[in-house]
């Protein structure tokens, strides 16, 4: 009698498909054990798009948030941060519990999708282009997957781009699944991208890996979420999904475990252990993510009068999304925490993440030491032609002492007050530059306009070097500096760096500028650039008050203010 061959399996418990950093900067893939048993001993997760990254570490801490129960207070978390190791005995527990659900292969319940998924045409057939992130529909040119890298992946590559799709998926027309009622004419029809892909996604890294998870592992008790852990709970121990939406009174979303693990997609992966080499990928759970910001931790929020109105509710706070013009530590008011809420003061106009405001909160507990240095890290996506396609992704990260996480901290002032020095010391070069570009004769006032073009590349100019600077500044603070003096060795490294950039438009400005013209014949205003140059110091000067090399230079009759 023949004995029939083994159903493929690919355990995510058992077998290496994360990729991580060790303490020593080697790449390497761990299974789902060994991470958390070897957490310590490891940097970060490493995914080849900074996306990938975001989404596996959401995984990773519903995982955890499971298997520790809670934590259930910041006593717990205090037991945990303590301790050099993850408690992995309990993890591999947990794993062992939910083993048929973390295989990738399973012929029933396959991890992070549906099983029987198909559509009407039996013969459809599909690829992996689609699932595949980082290849570009229609210019698949800056890609390291063409050709033969888009037959076949390996099951651990698979797994990646898996929870990557479900969390950061395009919008768009998806595959129509047999038995979503949503389907018509054999197309399921747009219901926004991956719930993640909404979220201006921000969370706090530690030394080791093991830090990392803990310093976003919010504890139940936490007065900054909303947590249930009766209703709220990953997908993997709910009822296997169907290719219709999940009852919304299982799914939620109740809290972060559901939004962690969100089934944004209903994917069917086709292969076996050899490869995966098609993957169907259909509508999944839709999301509102409308008053969310008690239960994703992850993200900061925004209030939105224009819905407000739409809604008639009194608040409605909504993602707050990244600028993903500017760098991380021009926008930091929206990732710090900000000072308790005043009474009778009304609705804050944004709220930080839970996760900012549960690191305050272990700082001004003394759970954390005064000398911890925590990087936070912003991760988001920019879509386009209606979300339909990705067109850049945004990542940043700052390093800053714990102390800066303090609401009314003078630390956490100073550094947020010298990121406003700095755009106003741009602010000063970008009339410097009109104000050179009129005396060469320029004119217009619209942003396309000579004037304007001339102080966007300034200032562009200026952002760049600044940045190189500000980060040096804000990783070199120690919790024993002087706030005051800190800001004073900024504003001074800020005005040094904006003069010789003016310096270097005045000399590059030429004879026509030097002789400059009336731009106001009427009220004998003339500029040239001697006196661009003046009104540049002046505002400089102003604008960096605390800098301790003074600029002594008369006010300029006749100037004209950009």
């Amino acid at each position: 009698m023949l004995m029939s061959d083994p159903a493929p399996s690919f355990s995510l418990s058992g077998q290496p498909w994360i990729p991580v950093l060790d303490l020593a900067g080697r790449r390497r893939l761990v299974s789902l054990a060994e991470l958390f048993a070897q957490a310590a001993e490891l940097r970060a997760v490493a995914g080849d798009l900074p996306t990938q990254t975001s989404a596996l570490l959401r995984l990773l801490l519903a995982i955890l948030h499971r298997a520790v129960d809670g934590p259930e207070d910041e006593r717990v978390w205090q037991g945990l941060w303590r301790q050099p190791d993850l408690p992995a005995g309990d993890i591999v527990d947990y794993l062992d519990e939910y083993r048929d659900r973390f295989d990738l292969l399973h012929p029933v319940t396959p991890f992070y999708q549906v099983a029987d998924l198909r559509t009407q045409k039996q013969n459809d057939v599909f690829g992996l282009q689609r699932f595949i992130a980082d290849v570009p529909n229609g210019a698949p040119y800056l890609t390291t997957r063409l050709g033969p890298g888009l037959q076949r992946l390996t099951p651990a590559e698979a797994a990646v781009w898996l929870v990557h799709c479900q969390a950061y998926d395009t919008s768009g027309i998806k595959s129509g699944a047999v038995g979503d009622p949503r389907v018509s004419g054999g197309k399921g029809y747009p219901i926004g991208p991956g719930a993640g892909g909404s979220l201006g996604l921000v969370y706090l890294e530690g030394r080791t890996l093991r830090e990392t998870l803990l310093l976003n592992l919010v504890p139940l008790d936490s007065a900054y979420l909303q947590q249930d852990p009766e209703r709220d709970s990953p997908m993997w121990e709910r009822d296997p999904h169907g290719p219709a939406e999940e009852d919304e009174r299982d799914r939620g979303p109740h809290g972060p475990l559901n939004l962690y693990t969100w089934q944004s997609r209903r994917i069917r992966l086709f292969g076996d252990q050899t490869g995966i080499t098609g993957a169907m990928i259909a509508n999944g759970d839709r999301i509102t993510w409308t008053n969310l910001h008690r239960k994703e931790p992850m993200s900061g929020w925004r209030r939105s009068p224009h819905q407000e109105k739409k809604l008639v509710l009194p608040t409605v706070y909504l993602p707050s999304l990244h600028d993903h013009t500017r760098a991380l530590w021009r926008g930091l008011t929206a990732v710090l925490p900000t000072s308790a809420e005043k009474p009778g003061a009304g609705a804050p106009t944004r709220r930080p993440p839970a996760v900012s405001q549960w690191l305050a909160g272990l700082r001004v507990t003394g759970l954390i030491d005064d000398r911890y240095r925590v990087t936070t890290r912003a991760v988001g996506v920019i879509y386009g032609n209606q979300m339909s396609v990705i067109n850049e992704i945004y990542h940043d990260a700052v390093t800053m002492p714990v102390q800066a996480f303090e609401p009314t901290g003078p630390l956490a002032t100073t550094i947020v007050d010298s990121a406003a020095d700095a755009d106003a010391a741009v602010t000063t070069l970008r009339g410097l530059a009109v104000n050179l570009c009129r005396a060469s004769g320029g004119y217009g006032e619209r942003p396309e306009d000579p004037p304007a073009a001339a102080a966007d590349r300034a200032a562009e100019l200026a952002y760049a070097e600044l940045d190189v600077l500000f980060r040096q500044w804000l990783g070199g603070l120690d919790p024993a500096d002087d706030p005051a003096q800190a800001r004073v060795r900024w504003q001074t490294q800020a005005r040094r760096c904006v003069l010789r950039l003016g310096s270097d438009l005045v000399d590059w400005s030429g004879p026509r500028a030097w002789a400059g013209r009336y731009v106001d014949p009427e009220k004998k205003k003339r500029i040239s650039s001697p006196l661009a140059d003046r009104h540049f110091r002046d505002a400089l000067h102003r604008a960096l008050p605390l800098a301790t090399t003074t600029i002594a230079t008369p006010s300029a009759p006749q100037e004209v203010p950009a």
